[in-house]
């Protein structure tokens, strides 16, 4: 991918990482942070126990960590998918006999395309997360 395009996905999704970071995360970093601070003040609890009750506080936010990784992962397998298309057309291009530039040219537009349509992708992306955020600080 063009480093202006794929700089520019990049730069959404940074920015939509650190929105839901930001709104999201660090409050379930807090909660999690106060709850195992009160599952170590139980000083009737074994050792075992304690433990347990850290790997509950832990669990939300573990599984917001995985949502979200797994949303990036879906995403860029899409956007790898359609890079690959345009890697392909551009290669039969090729084949067929086409100049450089004429390849070049249809490279540089199918990848564009990929990038539109996958930039255009993220609010939905970043509203769907969200969603699922807040079903599990509940």
């Amino acid at each position: 991918m063009a480093e202006a395009h794929q700089a520019r996905v990049q730069g959404m999704v940074e920015e939509m990482v650190q929105s839901l970071e930001r709104d999201h995360i660090r409050k379930m970093q807090g909660r999690m942070f106060r709850c195992s601070a009160d599952c170590c003040d139980r000083s009737a609890d074994s050792m075992s126990q304690v433990h347990h009750c850290i790997e509950r506080c832990h669990t939300p936010l573990a599984k917001a960590q995985a949502l979200v990784t797994s949303e990036l992962e879906k995403f860029q397998d899409r956007l790898t998918r359609c890079t690959m298309h345009c890697n392909d057309k551009a290669k039969d291009l090729f084949d067929s006999g086409a100049k450089d530039t004429a390849v070049r040219s249809l490279m540089e537009r199918c990848v564009g395309s990929c990038v539109d349509d996958h930039v255009n992708l993220i609010p939905s992306m970043t509203r769907r997360i969200k969603e699922n955020l807040d079903s599990l600080e509940q």
